[in-house]
């Protein structure tokens, strides 16, 4: 079944734990931690994970467009993060830190910026719970889907089957009613949507119905009919 993660970049900051509530259903909530410096724009940090972790049942989907991950993203974990998703282009020992997050009990996910081809991080792949691939560039929410990110998402999807693995791949950034069916077909099976839904007049109508149209097209999708 297609999980669907609302982001809160989209949602009203000031009323997170609102936010949070107007999404219930959700399989999880992503959140976007920006440090000015990886990515151009400022989001949170641990202490407001924490509180949000506090105020929902919810399990916490934390992507880390920052520097330093290796140093950072285990604070993530203890913070009550049940995902933390770092980018590969930002670590400096991308296995290590993996088997850390695992270790103090996330789940382990690497993103790729567009430009980041997925081939020479193969041998990770056993490494990881997930994989993030960027379909827009990351630092800002509401950007327009970049269609031609559809071939590698195929690809990655045909690594992760070459190698037998129990790995999500999730996809962020223009994920909408309009093009979730095209990510569900090229092998996506994670989402992450943010105006989509909290620009949505019910955002947990919004969110059933994205998860309506994904399990559709994967379940007659090329790489379901695989296993």
């Amino acid at each position: 079944m297609a999980q669907i993660n609302p982001s809160i970049l989209s949602a009203d900051f000031a009323r997170l734990a609102d936010e949070a509530e107007a999404v219930r259903g959700a399989d999880w909530l992503h959140v976007d931690v920006m440090d000015n410096h990886f990515v151009p724009n400022l989001t949170l940090g641990v202490p407001v994970v924490e509180s949000l972790a506090r105020a929902t049942g919810t399990p916490l989907d934390l992507h880390l467009m920052i520097e330093d991950p290796d140093r950072w993203a285990p604070q993530y974990v203890e913070a009550g993060a049940g995902s933390v998703t770092f980018h590969v282009e930002a670590a400096a020992a991308p296995v290590r830190l993996a088997r850390e997050i695992r270790a103090k009990g996330a789940r382990a996910s690497m993103a790729l910026k567009p430009g980041t081809p997925i081939e020479p991080y193969e041998d990770l792949l056993p490494e990881l719970d997930m994989v993030l691939i960027m379909t827009v560039e990351p630092g800002f929410g509401g950007q327009a889907f970049l269609d031609i990110m559809l071939p590698k998402i195929r690809r990655t999807r045909e690594l992760i089957a070459k190698h037998d693995l129990e790995l999500w791949l999730q996809v962020d950034g223009g994920v909408a009613a309009s093009t979730i069916e095209r990510c569900a077909e090229a092998g996506a099976d994670v989402f992450v949507a943010g105006s989509a839904v909290y620009g949505a007049e019910d955002p947990a109508e919004a969110v059933r119905n994205l998860r309506d149209l994904a399990d559709r097209t994967s379940a007659d999708a090329w790489w379901s009919c695989r296993h």
